[in-house]
């Protein structure tokens, strides 16, 4: 093969999407929240943007009735600057109805509230420093995450290498365990537990605490008779001795070990679940999801109409106030000439790419009302499949523009606000030759399920033949994935004596 620079010509096909065309989809993409502050974004950017304001509207339509199309390849700046157009609607009060992002108010958390509960007791620096070391490894569900073997060895190794620490002995594991007993006794209750068994047996001797307190009217009663009180309490022996055919259900095996009824178990069973399995999540730091919903459905006279609900959103127009700059072409040569041209068509396109975005949802949530209607009069059982390519097929469109108008939107109805999702969703076929959705299947076994009789519940097969008699063709195994989902226990879980 001969090697060296040479020239030639090469003939090939690709495709290359248009920089707009991404930011279209972005568009259509982004839920209301983040449109709002796209808009506001360009309006800054962009000089040729302008806001159009209540009191314009009726202005701006008689200039839109009057415009002219040009068939001219060179872009008319005149024509287009004087004229201008906007993205149709109603507007209500832009400023009265704009939206803000709720801003969470700053709070203590898990280790904040654990950390003024050790600083109020009488500690050593020594001891201070060991406590903040076990609050340190509490989990925001109230777990300790790291054996306290690694929190002695690690903390050793601290005193160790930093300065001011020379003097202070290494910590022994008796110190780290009664250091954990005492935040254990913090609250909330259960905190700082290393399993679900030690978590729950903590809340079990906090009550029995407490109830002394109340009846003896003491407020620290003696180590002795909280232990008395929890040897009588069945719930913290059953705990205690036999935790795994408890999580199991296994009423009969510890009924026969305890010589009492399963009944009594099942009592003690009772007592139990009342209590939080993640104690701390009560002081999480988490803040709360608002949601505005992108669309509005509405029962008038009848008949469902659907609304955008984008009062909110900045409605643009060209700006009025570079019309006496198109007037003079001439002005127009190099940079400027590019920089107006470039900043027009950016103009242009983002209010049609706005009024597109505008037409796509609706066609979309329209078409999911009349393939819904029963859903909307009846009910989440009355859910019908639906799949992104069929809205897709309807509206004439790609099918992942559905899926990107649907992604992230909500919309409100007279059933509640909803995710668009929600409507989607995948069916089996019924004696009948119609077809139901899964999630109308899933709330059919939710009812039948919350209606059973709790000593005899319905099993997976029970379940399959119910639903055979109303039509709905589904396997054992469907019945039990789609039970999982919903959160609901095997029958023999739920089986009560």
């Amino acid at each position: 093969m001969k090697t060296g620079l040479y020239q030639g010509t090469t003939l090939k096909q690709e495709m290359k999407i248009n920089p707009r065309l991404y930011q279209a989809m972005d568009l259509l993409y982004m839920p209301l929240l983040d449109l709002q502050q796209h808009l506001k974004q360009e309006l800054l950017n962009n000089p040729f943007l302008d806001l159009v304001e209540p009191d314009a509207e009726e202005e701006v339509k008689q200039e839109k009735e009057e415009k002219e199309k040009t068939e001219d390849d060179e872009i008319d700046w005149e024509e287009i600057l004087l004229n201008g157009f906007e993205t149709g609607g109603r507007r209500e009060e832009y400023e009265e109805r704009e939206y803000y992002e709720p801003v969470s108010v700053d709070t203590k958390d898990l280790g904040d509230h654990l950390h003024d509960q050790l600083t109020l007791l009488r500690l050593s620096e020594r001891e201070l420093l060991l406590g903040e070391e076990v609050i340190g490894n509490v989990s925001d569900e109230g777990y300790l995450v790291c054996p306290l073997e690694e929190i002695v060895t690690t903390l050793n190794d601290f005193v160790r290498v930093s300065d001011g620490f020379e003097d202070v002995a290494p910590y022994g594991m008796d110190e780290a365990e009664r250091m954990l007993r005492t935040i254990q006794a913090f609250d909330p209750a259960g905190i700082a537990a290393r399993d679900l068994r030690e978590c729950i047996l903590l809340q079990l001797r906090d009550s029995a605490l407490q109830e002394l307190i109340t009846e003896t009217g003491e407020t620290e009663p003696e180590p002795s008779e909280v232990d008395r009180r929890l040897a009588e309490s069945l719930a913290y022996r059953i705990v205690r001795d036999y935790f795994d055919q408890l999580i199991n259900h296994r009423w009969s095996e510890i009924s026969k070990e305890l010589s009492i009824t399963p009944r009594d178990v099942q009592d003690a069973a009772d007592e139990v679940a009342k209590l939080d399995p993640k104690p701390g999540l009560k002081y999480s730091s988490g803040g709360d999801n608002y949601i505005i919903p992108d669309l509005i459905v509405e029962k008038i006279e009848g008949e469902y109409l659907v609304f955008l609900n984008d009062t909110s959103l900045p409605r643009l127009k060209l700006s009025r106030a570079y019309r006496d700059i198109a007037k003079d072409k001439k002005k127009f040569v190099g940079e400027n000439k590019e920089f107006i041209s470039n900043k027009l068509n950016s103009a242009n396109w983002m209010i049609q790419a706005i009024e597109q975005r505008r037409q796509t949802m609706l066609k979309v949530m329209n078409f999911i009302v009349d393939r819904q209607r029963d859903f909307f009069d009846k009910g989440v059982q009355y859910l019908k499949p639906l799949t992104l390519r069929e809205v897709a097929e309807v509206i004439d469109m790609h099918e992942s523009t559905v899926s990107r108008v649907t992604n992230e939107k909500f919309v409100q109805t007279p059933r509640g606000v909803f995710p668009l999702k929600f409507f989607f969703s995948s069916g089996l076929s019924t004696t009948s030759g119609e077809d139901v959705s899964a999630r109308g299947i899933k709330a059919q076994i939710e009812k039948l399920v919350s209606d059973e009789d709790p000593a005899h519940p319905l099993t997976d097969q029970a379940i399959v033949n119910i639903l055979k008699d109303d039509g709905i063709q589904i396997a054992r195994r469907t019945v039990a994935k789609y039970r999982d989902q919903l959160g609901v226990l095997s029958a023999r879980m739920r089986k009560r004596v």
